[in-house]
């Protein structure tokens, strides 16, 4: 039987029998045929975001099998409804960007869903998902600002070094802390700089129009959270070693 002879409750058993260890053979083939079932669905996002909106997504098409049948088990999430099984991303510099952004996915996508996790932080991760569905398929467009980009790319590597639960909002205590807190310091400095480009807009002042001391403010402000990301990484990756070294 192939993955397009599927029906959605044969999926769903084939998502409950991997939940609880029932791996076999052939159900793995099963599950291989069903992540590249969403290739059509992807290209077509993506395809569409690049020729329409003339943006440059990246990502994959398809979530590893080890991916899908972690997150069954860690969330109980249904096979047929797993919105990333494919998925891609568009980074943008700031938060105004970000909302332009998904405003133009919207009106590309008009039967899309928003997940908005700058006001919902899973765990520090803030972004906002734009969900496609296409030939019964969903596909998951993150757009995400510089920021939240480097931030997500510190946990992914904090997580695969020193503990993969982190992600989770489990595991090492003290990583979690510093990613919290540096979650919190970019939505702080994020929320302010919309702020001041939105009053920009309202006002409808030319551009430039503030003053070169805020934007250097603002300029300084950001430099300092990139290299405030950097030197967590340093310091937790730095730790993890030392506790390993004892270990050994």
């Amino acid at each position: 039987m192939t993955e397009t002879s599927l029906t959605r409750t044969q999926v769903n058993k084939l998502g409950d029998r991997l939940r609880k260890g029932e791996v076999s053979k052939s159900d793995l083939r099963l599950l291989e045929d069903y992540r590249r079932s969403f290739t059509e669905a992807y290209d077509h996002v993506v395809e569409k975001i690049r020729n329409e909106l003339g943006l440059a997504p990246t990502g994959r098409r398809a979530k590893s099998t080890k991916s899908i049948i972690d997150k069954l088990r860690r969330e109980g999430t249904r096979l047929s409804t797993m919105q990333d099984v494919a998925g891609c991303r568009i980074v943008v510099s700031d938060m105004l960007g970000q909302d332009k952004a998904v405003r133009r996915l919207e009106e590309l996508f008009p039967n899309s869903n928003l997940k908005d996790r700058r006001k919902m932080p899973s765990h520090g991760y803030r972004a906002v998902h734009v969900i496609v569905p296409h030939s019964n398929k969903l596909v998951e467009i993150q757009i995400r600002t510089s920021l939240q980009q480097s931030w997500a790319e510190l946990s992914e590597k904090v997580s695969d070094v020193v503990d993969p639960l982190i992600k989770y909002g489990a595991g090492d205590e003290e990583a979690r802390f510093v990613l919290n807190s540096l979650s919190r310091v970019i939505e702080k400095y994020e929320t302010s700089e919309l702020r001041l480009a939105l009053d920009e807009l309202k006002d409808s002042k030319p551009e430039g129009a503030i003053s070169d001391a805020i934007k250097n403010a603002q300029a300084a402000k950001k430099q300092a959270i990139i290299d405030s990301l950097g030197e967590a990484s340093e310091v937790l990756l730095s730790a993890e070693r030392t506790k390993n070294d004892f270990s050994n």
